[in-house]
């Protein structure tokens, strides 16, 4: 039987993932414009897929406490670092 917490997981990436896709002005018509805003939403969307990846796909969530503060840790550097190289 498939684990509950593990399908709601699922979902909530589909769920991340078509709201992503929704944000992209490239699949409507006319030209496109970058926007910073979206943009910033889909990195963000990106890290919480990320996370949620992590934390229950990758069995961390049961892993010590140093190793769940570890990833999260190197998240919010890498996104941070994402984010500014964009922006700047």
């Amino acid at each position: 039987m498939a684990d509950p917490l593990l399908t709601a997981t699922w979902l909530v990436l589909v769920v991340i993932t078509v709201l992503a896709w929704w944000l992209a002005p490239g699949h409507t018509a006319g030209p496109v414009e970058p926007s910073i805003p979206i943009t910033v939403t889909v990195i963000a969307l990106s890290g919480v897929k990320a996370r949620l990846i992590i934390r229950n796909f990758m069995e961390v969530r049961t892993a010590p406490i140093w190793l769940r503060r570890t990833t999260d840790a190197w998240l919010a550097v890498l996104w941070t670092a994402v984010l500014v190289i964009y922006l700047f």
